[in-house]
């Protein structure tokens, strides 16, 4: 037992050198990228196999539906698909590259520019609620910015003032 608290306290008063926020931010921006995409997808009815609303509305409606007799998305709702192709594209390229972040801190920069291109890309899809996108962004320029051996205890060096 006292070589569990012992090796739980040596891991607990051990320095990380991962980019922690980074990969925090990044990862919640990957999961409600692909949240919003994937919700757009099954309620758009590529993904569901169940007819929705009846003959004024839902997707295949002869009013309002996506695939009625009016056309209510222009084009048959097909951009609507393919801007959530968008969103669940990006939505995994940005959580690969937060644990990419996590697991090759040495390579932060490279990972940080993938999450804050794909961050932007997402803007175009659906971007998870937009805070999705946001956080991405965040979490690529934190990322980018990192810096490693930069600590935010405070130092262990003599005090210039005693």
């Amino acid at each position: 037992m006292t070589a569990l608290v012992n090796g739980m306290s040596a891991y607990a008063s051990r320095e990380r050198e991962e980019p922690i926020a980074a990969f925090v931010l990044s990862l919640i921006s990957g999961l409600l990228i692909l949240a919003g995409s994937g919700l757009v997808m099954s309620f758009s009815g590529q993904l569901s196999s169940y007819y929705y609303g009846g003959m004024m509305g839902g997707h295949y409606g002869m009013i309002n539906g996506y695939y009625g007799m009016m056309r209510g998305f222009g084009f048959g709702g097909m951009w609507f698909y393919g801007l959530a192709a968008i969103g669940i594209i990006s939505g995994i390229i940005i959580l690969v590259g937060a644990i990419m972040l996590y697991n090759q801190p040495t390579k932060t920069s490279t990972w940080g520019a993938l999450i804050l291109a794909f961050s932007i890309v997402s803007f175009f899809g659906m971007s998870g609620f937009f805070i999705g996108a946001i956080l991405g962004v965040l979490g690529g320029i934190l990322a980018i910015t990192w810096k490693r051996g930069v600590s935010l205890t405070p130092s262990k060096s003599p005090r210039a003032f005693s």
